[in-house]
């Protein structure tokens, strides 16, 4: 079985991960690693490929074409603005034989724009901070009580904590959604920003610990297992130290949030607790930077979702996790050429 990692970046542990999983199904394949220019998962990848820029019209028929030819059975997209253009490609790539490991578009969409999943959870009755895209609704908010001081603002269409400012008073809150606004337009963020006017998210703050969920589905959409953990330290918006944790609410909420989506594979949940009450702050229907928390305390999707795709059940144990594993990330440095 091939398999094939999308926008992999600096996810040389999921390359690894999947290799592994393929020994462990005893099954024979390739870990293919994509991007648009050279990156790090290259050299841990059995192959790797330069592909055209995701918004590039050539970007859908070079993956259809390369996925044909290496017969790749499971893509595996890792990066948000790759989630929409794959997700929406889904039907093509099945009837090729090949598995787009996210949400369908819907699911994606809720995930991807913030405001979305803000009205989605509030819909549900799931608690989420209080947003609003409007800087002035939030100025009045706060003069008449409704919502105090600090805010956090965002893209709506956002990843990596790019471009996440807080405001402490309403004059920082104008300048800092002008501000926005203008560094959306110069970064590669405006290729999903596409509503000018309403581009930035702006979120009553929550204070408390921070909390993530890795939340596995089958590749029917069916719920198949949930971990937490607790943060320690962030580093450019991705999990840095992590403990795994046991709190039944948000287990419950974990399979809740399953159902909702019905996405495929994992859906990476952000979590902020305050006084007791556990609110969703943002969602991705992908593997995300916290994932190999949850793999080093035993959740194994990888090998999971190569079973799932041979038709098979995983080994009894590889979608549970053990709490209480504390665990962080180091940097290492990858040389080549003299």
């Amino acid at each position: 079985m091939n398999i094939l990692l999308t926008s992999a970046g600096r996810r040389t542990y999921l390359v690894e991960y999947f290799k592994e999983a393929l020994h462990m199904a005893g099954e024979p394949g390739l870990v293919h690693a994509a991007n648009s220019k050279v990156s790090p998962a290259f050299f841990a990848a059995d192959r790797r490929v330069v592909t055209p820029l995701i918004y590039s019209e050539e970007y859908i028929p070079f993956l259809l074409d390369y996925c044909r030819r290496w017969d790749i059975r499971l893509l595996i997209p890792l990066f948000d603005i790759d989630l929409p253009v794959l997700a929406a490609a889904r039907d093509a790539f099945a009837a090729q034989g090949t598995v787009v490991v996210t949400g369908d578009a819907e699911a994606v969409e809720i995930c991807n724009d913030k405001w979305n999943t803000y009205q989605t959870l509030t819909k549900q009755g799931i608690e989420t901070p209080k947003s609003w895209l409007d800087a002035e609704a939030v100025r009045d908010a706060a003069a008449a009580g409704l919502a105090a001081y600090p805010f956090i603002l965002k893209p709506r269409w956002g990843m990596g904590s790019l471009s996440v400012y807080q405001a402490d008073d309403e004059q920082e809150l104008f300048v800092l959604d002008r501000k926005i606004r203008r560094e959306i337009r110069e970064s590669y963020l405006r290729y999903e920003a596409v509503q000018d006017e309403a581009n930035v998210l702006i979120q009553q703050k929550i204070r408390g610990a921070e909390l993530g969920l890795d939340v596995v589905n089958d590749l029917d959409g069916n719920f198949r297992a949930v971990v937490v953990k607790k943060k320690g330290s962030m580093r450019a918006g991705e999990t840095d130290e992590s403990e795994t944790v046991k709190i039944p609410e948000l287990e419950a909420l974990g399979k809740r949030l399953s159902g909702l989506l019905g996405h495929r594979g994992n859906l990476d949940v952000d979590i902020l607790e305050e006084d007791g009450r556990y609110y969703v702050l943002e969602m991705n229907a992908r593997f995300g930077g916290g994932y190999p928390f949850s793999h080093a305390a035993g959740l194994n999707l990888p090998y999971a979702l190569i079973m799932w795709a041979m038709g098979r059940e995983p080994k009894e144990g590889c979608l549970k996790a053990r709490p209480g594993v504390h665990a962080q990330k180091d940097i290492r440095l990858l040389v080549w050429g003299e």
